[in-house]
């Protein structure tokens, strides 16, 4: 038996034969509800069969708008449009898993902080936060890490102006930096080979 069919009978001993889970690419994927996400999360690191003892990265997700154009909206592969996702490993079995829990209330995610489970994520649900404007219910210290104090939005979230809402220059008569609206005119970029019949012919 491979290492990942260890593991993925172990979860299912544990969390039960109604337990998501999907092999893809030879890596194994936890979905958990919202709901029990701090108590899965616990299990998985407490557990001697499953032994998660560390967090390797936590990340938000927007799949509004996943698959298009190309592909029709479902629902069923995307129940919300924000989900957080966690790449843990256990350091004594050799083994990683990916869990996944979508985030209920597209108009105000929240969901609980795995802080005190594993201190490593702070840093990590901080940045989801800044840039998807997930909250994290319980973080010790949930302020934005990458963008700006004043900066408003959120420019991980598809919905977000690619230029952005402000641009920030330095004034030399105020002798300060001063936010304004982004003078960038929108556009849609097409590259040459697209918008010029015959680009690259006879080169």
């Amino acid at each position: 038996m491979t290492r990942l069919e260890t593991l993925h009978q172990n979860l299912q001993a544990v969390f039960g034969e109604s337990a998501s889970l999907k092999v893809a690419l030879d890596e194994l994927t936890l979905e958990v509800p919202a709901k029990d996400w701090t108590d899965a999360c616990t299990v998985l690191r407490d557990n001697e069969t499953l032994g998660f003892d560390t967090c390797i990265d936590l990340c938000g997700i927007d799949y509004s708008g996943w698959g298009a154009p190309t592909l029709a909206p479902d629902p069923s592969l995307h129940p919300h449009r924000f989900a957080v996702v966690l790449h843990l490993l256990s350091v004594r079995h050799n083994w990683r898993l990916r869990v996944r829990a979508y985030v209920p209330n597209d108009d105000f995610p929240v969901i609980a902080s795995v802080v005190d489970i594993w201190a490593a994520a702070n840093w990590y649900e901080r940045e989801a936060f800044d840039l998807f404007g997930i909250v994290f219910e319980g973080h010790p210290d949930l302020r934005r890490i990458l963008t700006d104090y004043g900066f408003i939005g959120h420019p991980f979230r598809k919905d977000f102006p690619i230029s952005g809402n402000v641009e920030m220059r330095y004034d030399t008569e105020q002798q300060r930096v001063v936010y304004q609206p982004v003078t960038i005119e929108p556009r849609v970029i097409t590259p040459r080979v697209v918008r010029e019949e015959g680009y690259g012919a006879g080169r």
